[in-house]
């Protein structure tokens, strides 16, 4: 057995997580159920407090798997990198955000490397969970954390395995995802490997650090392009007098050659919005242009506008202006029944209301207030839903179809139901009041 094999078996390895958000605290929840020590990185001294005090920071991790955690001594949190020395491997889960000229913004990617290589030990594990563009971790990370005197498949192991986590699926959770994972050599790749199968149900070795950085491109450029086809399909067939959630249902019907994407109000969440834009930026540097991606991604971008005009127009039919009315936004969170906001289409639709002149309100029951984030800070609190209140609106526009919320009360309560989500489609009364948009 090698030292990592015995490490393994014995469950010796201390796991280090460098980023405890959306996707390093499932992390840490798998690597702990497996028995397995981990120590949580983060800069955040307040999040590192409360999930020492054994709270989650995270709808979909519970606080009472992080209180079991810490209390059998399995997890612990701490701002302090110097103790990247104390682990056998660092697991990187940090933003991979674009600038606002739509390009990769690397800044934390490379402030981790430049952490890790500071305190880089012989032989520990480098893995990079995090998006991005094919050839970041050789071209740009592996230089870095080289600067530490020590070399990458000899010293210490380099590899990537991307993040696939989706909040709020209950079907599918970060152990029982398949992980594909590339490493710098067929060593590093294996090491992980061996890693990630204590607390994974199944890895998918690849032959290069590249092919797994472009197998998660791949996965969200799919997305990206199909949700932005019935998007603009939305669009064509609500100028018809088609509906098409019905035509998409009625596709669905179909049992092979199609797969069921669904419109919304735009893009959210940390991944779809974002990562393909990384090929984008990374093709041009071999003289290609991405001509899908650049659509798709400014059909997606377009969609707030679109339920703007939507909401504008219904109003109008009420003898309304968009400025001066009084709007209710349901829903936060960029998808239903989780507390994640990052790039959610509700926060653009809330700027874009205020800017045409009109008073906004949001309720959402995960997200009590909003924070200020790397490009917005709305400072607004979540109002509570009462009759009174849903009536005292002007418009109330359902962004997030979360499953707590009672549609046919709503509709009911409600002057006008702008709805972005199909949510309202088992409702039966009062059908005159909702414009789908």
């Amino acid at each position: 057995m090698t030292e990592w094999e015995r490490k393994i078996k014995d469950k010796k390895v201390v796991v280090g997580i460098l980023g405890l958000g959306y996707v390093g605290l499932p992390l840490v929840r798998e690597f702990a159920s497996a028995g397995l020590r981990v120590v949580g990185f983060d800069i955040d001294e307040k999040k590192v407090r409360t999930l020492n005090s054994g709270r989650s920071i995270i709808k979909h991790v519970p606080h009472s798997q992080v209180k079991q955690m810490v209390n059998k001594g399995l997890f612990k949190a701490t701002t302090n990198m110097a103790k990247l020395k104390t682990v056998d491997a660092v697991l990187v889960c940090v933003p991979t955000p674009l600038t606002k000229k739509r390009e990769p913004d690397m800044r934390f990617i490379i402030s981790s490397s430049k952490t890790i290589s500071k305190y880089l030990q012989r032989g520990q594990l480098i893995v990079f969970e995090s998006t991005t563009y094919p050839g970041t971790t050789r071209e740009l990370v592996l230089p870095i954390l080289e600067k530490s005197g020590l070399k990458a498949g000899k010293d210490f192991h380099l590899a990537y395995s991307p993040e696939r986590e989706d909040p709020g699926n209950k079907n599918f959770s970060t152990k029982t995802i398949p992980k594909v994972v590339g490493g710098l050599t067929k060593k590093c790749c294996k090491i992980a490997c061996k890693l990630y199968n204590t607390a994974i149900v199944e890895t998918v070795p690849l032959s290069s650090l590249e092919t797994a950085e472009a197998t998660k491109i791949l996965e969200n450029v799919y997305r990206c392009i199909n949700i932005a086809m019935v998007n603009e399909l939305k669009v064509v067939f609500d100028k018809m007098g088609i509906d098409i959630w019905e035509v998409i249902n009625a596709a669905s019907t179909k049992p092979f050659g199609y797969s069921a994407f669904y419109p919304g109000p735009g893009l959210g969440g940390h991944c779809i919005p974002i990562d393909p834009f990384y090929l984008t930026w990374k093709a041009k540097q071999y003289g290609m242009e991405t001509r899908f991606i650049e659509l798709a991604g400014e059909i997606n971008t377009n969609m707030p506008n679109y339920v703007i005009t939507k909401t504008r127009e219904a109003l109008k039919k009420q003898k309304k202006k968009l400025k001066g009315s009084k709007i209710l936004v349901l829903g936060l969170a960029y998808k239903k029944d989780i507390d994640d906001l990052r790039e959610s289409p509700s926060i653009e639709l809330i700027e874009l209301f205020r800017k045409k002149g009109a008073k906004v309100d949001y309720n959402d029951p995960y997200i009590a207030k909003t924070y200020k984030q790397r490009e917005h800070d709305l400072k607004m609190v979540s109002k509570k839903l009462s009759k009174k209140m849903l009536g005292s609106y002007d418009a109330v526009l359902i962004s997030t179809d979360h499953s707590d919320y009672d549609y046919n009360w709503i509709v009911q309560n409600s002057k006008l139901v702008i709805d972005t989500r199909n949510a309202t489609a088992s409702v039966k009364k009062d059908r005159e009041k909702i414009v789908k948009a």
